[in-house]
C-alpha cells in the first residue's frame, strides 16, 4: 500500500521497482489499474477484488483510517512524505487544473487553507506526523521526496529490500537508470506546470509574509517531532 504525498510519482517507481517494466511500457499502460487508489469505490475496490497477490494499492488516507491488516503488519506500507512548502503548491497547482470544480481562489488563500487544515484529507501536519511514529515498524517505509531527487539510487536500494525483489549488481543499475527516466519524464511532462515535481518550488511564489506565516505555524505544529525536511537542494 502507498500513502503519500507525490503518489502519482512514487506509484510509478514502485511499480518498475517490483516489476522491473520498463518506464516506456509504463507510459502506454493505465497505471491506475495497476494501483487502484483504496479510497475510490469506482473503480478502485472493483479492480482491488480482481488483483491478485502481491497487490499494489495506493491511498491518500491517514494512518488510523487504513485497513487493520496495516497496522497489525500483515501488509506493507510505503510512505512519502514532501516538504510542506512545496507540496502546497503542487497540491494548489493540481486544484487549479482540474477540468470539474478546479479551484479559482488565490494561492495566499490556498496556502491559509492549507496552514488551517482545511483542506481534503484533513491535516497535513497530523498525517505525517502519525506515520513519523510507525517509521520504525517492520512493515512500513518512510521515504521523502527529496530524497528521490537527491540519491535515487540509494531509494530505489531501499525500496527493492523492503518489496523483497531480487536484483544482481547490473539488474539494480538498469533499474535505477530506468527510475531517473521515469522521473525526468513525471517531472518535464508537458501537461504539467513548468518544474511541478522539483524542490524548491515555493521559492518562486511564496511572499516574504508568506514564508514567515508558514514557519510560525510549521513550528507551533510540528515542534516537538524530529522528522526534518529539505526545502532546498
Amino acid at each position: 500500500c502507498l500513502v503519500s504525498a507525490g503518489t502519482g510519482l512514487l506509484q510509478e517507481v514502485v511499480y518498475l521497482v517490483s516489476q522491473g517494466a520498463d518506464p516506456d511500457e509504463i507510459g502506454l499502460m493505465n497505471i491506475d489499474e495497476q494501483l487502484p487508489v483504496l479510497e475510490y469505490p469506482q473503480p478502485g475496490l472493483d479492480i482491488i477484488k480482481e488483483l491478485t497477490s502481491p497487490r499494489l494499492i495506493k491511498s491518500h488516507l491517514p494512518y488510523r483510517f487504513l485497513p487493520s491488516d496495516l497496522h497489525n503488519g500483515n501488509s506493507k506500507v510505503i510512505y512519502m512524505a514532501r516538504n510542506p512548502k512545496d507540496l502546497v503548491v503542487s497540491y494548489y497547482q493540481f486544484h487549479r487544473s482540474l477540468r470539474t470544480m478546479s479551484y479559482r481562489g488565490t494561492f495566499q488563500e490556498f496556502c491559509r487553507r492549507f496552514m488551517n487544515d482545511k483542506l481534503g484529507y484533513g491535516s497535513w501536519f497530523e498525517h505525517v506526523q502519525e506515520f513519523w511514529e510507525h517509521h520504525m515498524d517492520a512493515n512500513v517505509l518512510f521515504l521523502k521526496y527529496e530524497d528521490m531527487h537527491k540519491d535515487l539510487a540509494t531509494m530505489v536500494e531501499q525500496l527493492v529490500r523492503f518489496l523483497g525483489v531480487s536484483y544482481d549488481k547490473a539488474q539494480l543499475e538498469s533499474v535505477v537508470e530506468h527510475c531517473h527516466q521515469l522521473i525526468d519524464q513525471c517531472c518535464n511532462a508537458e501537461a504539467l506546470p513548468v518544474g511541478r515535481g522539483r524542490v524548491g518550488l515555493w521559492k518562486d511564489i511564496f511572499t516574504v509574509s508568506m514564508n514567515e506565516k508558514f514557519d510560525l505555524v510549521y513550528k507551533q505544529k510540528m515542534g516537538k517531532c524530529d522528522l526534518t525536511f529539505d526545502f532546498y537542494l
